[in-house]
Order: structure tokens, then C-alpha cells, then sequence
């Protein structure tokens, strides 16, 4: 059973059987942008089934600092009251965004086209990350951007204004980048167009096209013209599939298990992770949910033998969240799997390529750290030992799952950063283990 201590430990014991339902946060990212793009629309907006960890309340946060009306209904639910771009204005203080890259990235976008002043910032994690990759193509559209090296890191302070649109290469595959360019380019005057290296995650487009404002679409190259100004829509979130992850490879690599999780977002631009996994061999059923411009499915995991596989190319942008969790189900799996291409993720909250191999490694895990990736040999039994999230909310819930099926105890420090996209996951780990004590 987990336990957690005052001093932000959790304990994680091994259960003879992992069987039941479990409860699956809405969509971060989903969230995020629903709160946002109906913020900056016009008319009223509920957001019923939010996932509104640590992340998600930044974002409400750092609008409500900007004059937007958000009403939070429950731990779920929100009502957004939105009047345009001319419902914004200038914050009397910093924008902190904890250690949200999403949403500091995509207020970037919105602030570059108001006529605000702002400064935007966030804790020490989110202070190292990359910011240049979304203020460069901002600045060639006139935005007043400055901050640390150059706008390469917060803080950052904004001068917004008239934006005019641009034709731009990413140099990276990032739904972060080209959901901040749409929105900018929604404000600027002109068209915005930008091709991508490889496709992402397409929720932002999804929801721009349901609140009526137009993007075309050639292949990787996408368009916006502006000024546009959306409609505010309705938005159930679906299930969040990077939660759902970590309890389908808790199933799969489980001897004695068989999970089920319902209304999960299944967009193929996410469930990348569904495909890799089933590649090495877990039994996931896959039963459709639900309408609208979201696909959802109920997802039933059982335990499994797995096998290894490799993971490189255009794979690796639906599963770069994924990474760690795979090589997680990897030391279970026949065989060597080598993942490579992810150097992506050496920026993240933490460095997930060193602190996937050092902690997993800490547990007997097999694991040779690439430059931009990892091979893993399995399967390997594990051993309870400490391990570290680094306060990386992915490697907290990762090392929770590995102290499910690890001999003896494992203490899993720094893990209330787990609320950061799960505020469910250890009480949900908890009523499991004594559910099925």
C-alpha cells in the first residue's frame, strides 16, 4: 500500500493482485487548451471533466491575472466567461507558471499579440527550459520579447502589440510551439503559415476548428489567417491518455492483473503509446467511447509477456511523454529495446534520459543511456530500493508502478509532484493495493 510521510516519501509494496477500475484524470493538455482558446473567445464556456493538477491551475491562474473570468464549479468543472482578445489586461504582477512548460509557451503566444505589458516566470525547473524555440518565430512577427540569454529562458518580459504573419520552418517537432503560433497567428494581422518537421498531437487545432476559426492544412504545413476571433464551445475533456500509461503498463507488467479505465482519449496524434505497447505484446483491449471531436475508448490492461522493440523516427513525438514508462514495461520485456531520436527529452522537468537510466538502474534495471535514448535489456526482476523523481511528475508516477511489481519496499522520494498532471494517482495506487490486499 502507498503511504505517504510528512516528509513527501511514498512507500510502495508489491500486491498479489492488481484488479479493479481506476480513476483517470481529464487530458492535461486537452485542459489547458480549453481553458485558454475559451478565454480568449467570445461568449461562455463549461469545461466539464477538467484534469486540473498543478499545471492546469497555472494556466487558470496566470489568466485570471489577466482579467479573464473563470469560475471553478467543482474539482472538475469549470465556467469560462470569455469577451476577446480586448478582455485581457496588463497583470499587476509576474505570470508564474510554476512548472508548467505549456502553459508558459502557449501565454507567450497570447501575450506577443495584446497591447499588455508582462513579465512571465516560473519555478527553477521551468526556468532552464527551452524558450527560444517559440520566441525566435515570435519576434520575426514583430512581438517585443526579452529575458535571460537572449529570450532563450524565463523570466521573460513581453511587450505585446500588433502582430503581422509569417512563413516559418520548425526546427522541431512541438505541439507546444505550433499551438503558441496558431494562437498568435489568430491575432496577427495576415496569414501565418509554418511547416512542421514531423506531425504532434493536434488538439489545438481541433479545438480552434470547433470554436469556428479557420486553419488550413497541407500535410505538415499548416495556415492561419488573422485577426480571428473564436466562438467559446462546451468541452467534456476526455480521460488523460499519458495518466492511463502509466496503469496500462502497471497491467501489462503485473503477473496478476487486469485493469480497466474508461472514457480515455484515444487521438492518434497521442496514443502512440498504445501502439508500442501492443507492438511488445500487452494485452490492452480497445472498446470505443463517446463522440465529438475527441475520440475516447475504455482501455482494459491485463498482465502480459512482453518483448522488446525499438523506438526511433516520427514514432517519437506521440510517445516522448511516454519514454520512461516504456522503458519501465521494457525491463520486464524478452529481449533488448533501444529507443533513440528522444534527445528531446534531456530538457524536459528533469533530464529523463539520465534520470530513467539512474533511477531504473537503482532498482536492478538493465540500462545503457544514449546521447538520445536508452537500450534496455530484459526482462529483469527488480529490487525495492530509494529512488528519486528528481521533481519530474512523470519519474514519481514511473517509480510508483515499479514499486508495484518490485521485491520488497520501495521508497519513492519527492512524490507529491505526481499532482502535477495526477492528483489521483497514489490514493488511487493505495485503494488498489488494499482493494486487493
Amino acid at each position: 500500500m502507498a503511504v505517504a510521510t510528512p516528509r513527501d516519501v511514498t512507500e510502495i509494496s508489491p500486491v498479489a493482485a492488481l484488479q479493479g477500475e481506476v480513476r483517470i484524470p481529464g487530458d492535461k493538455s486537452i485542459t489547458h487548451r480549453a481553458i485558454l482558446l475559451n478565454a480568449l473567445a467570445t461568449g461562455e464556456a463549461r469545461i466539464r471533466q477538467s484534469g486540473l493538477g498543478d499545471d492546469c491551475r497555472a494556466t487558470i491562474d496566470c489568466l485570471n491575472s489577466l482579467g479573464a473570468d473563470i469560475e471553478t464549479i467543482s474539482d472538475t468543472d469549470l465556467v469560462i466567461r470569455g469577451s476577446g482578445p480586448q478582455g485581457f489586461g496588463e497583470p499587476s504582477d509576474v505570470l508564474d507558471c510554476g512548472n508548467s512548460g505549456t502553459t508558459m509557451r502557449f501565454l507567450i503566444g497570447l501575450l506577443a499579440g495584446l497591447g499588455v505589458y508582462s513579465v512571465i516566470s516560473g519555478d527553477s525547473s521551468l526556468r532552464e527550459r527551452p524558450m527560444g524555440r517559440v520566441v525566435h518565430p515570435l519576434r520575426l512577427m514583430g512581438a517585443r520579447i526579452s529575458g535571460r540569454d537572449d529570450g532563450e529562458h524565463a523570466p521573460l518580459s513581453i511587450l505585446g502589440g500588433a502582430l503581422c504573419g509569417i512563413e516559418y520552418e520548425m526546427p522541431v517537432a512541438s505541439a507546444q510551439v505550433k499551438s503558441a503560433l496558431l494562437i498568435a497567428g489568430s491575432l496577427a494581422s495576415g496569414t501565418t503559415t509554418f511547416r512542421q518537421p514531423a506531425p504532434s498531437r493536434d488538439h489545438t487545432e481541433l479545438m480552434l476548428r470547433s470554436q469556428g476559426v479557420e486553419i488550413r492544412e497541407d500535410g505538415l504545413t499548416l495556415s492561419i489567417a488573422g485577426p480571428q476571433t473564436a466562438t467559446a464551445v462546451d468541452v467534456v475533456v476526455p480521460g488523460n491518455i499519458s495518466s492511463a500509461a502509466f496503469w496500462l503498463v502497471a497491467g501489462a507488467i503485473h503477473p496478476s492483473a487486469d485493469l480497466l479505465l474508461r472514457g480515455v482519449g484515444v487521438n492518434p496524434s497521442r496514443s502512440g503509446v498504445l501502439d508500442v505497447l501492443r507492438r511488445m505484446g500487452a494485452h490492452i483491449d480497445v472498446r470505443m467511447s463517446g463522440s465529438g471531436a475527441e475520440p475516447t475508448a475504455d482501455l482494459r490492461a491485463r498482465s502480459s509477456s512482453l518483448r522488446g522493440t525499438r523506438i526511433e523516427g516520427d514514432e517519437i513525438p506521440n510517445v516522448q511523454d511516454e519514454i520512461p514508462l516504456i522503458a519501465l514495461a521494457a525491463t520486464q520485456a524478452r529481449g533488448v529495446t533501444e529507443i533513440r531520436g528522444a534527445g528531446e527529452l534531456r530538457v524536459k522537468e528533469t533530464d529523463r534520459i539520465a534520470a530513467t537510466r539512474q533511477e531504473l538502474t537503482r532498482l536492478g534495471a538493465l540500462i545503457e543511456e544514449l546521447p538520445d535514448g536508452l537500450i534496455i535489456e530484459g526482462p529483469t526482476p527488480l529490487k525495492a530500493a530509494d529512488v528519486d523523481s528528481h521533481g519530474d511528475h512523470r519519474m514519481a508516477m514511473c517509480l510508483g508502478v515499479a514499486g508495484l511489481i518490485a521485491e520488497g519496499t520501495t521508497v519513492v522520494h519527492d512524490a507529491s509532484c505526481a499532482a502535477v498532471s495526477d492528483p489521483w494517482f497514489w490514493s488511487e495506487i493505495a485503494r488498489l493495493s488494499k482493494q486487493n490486499a
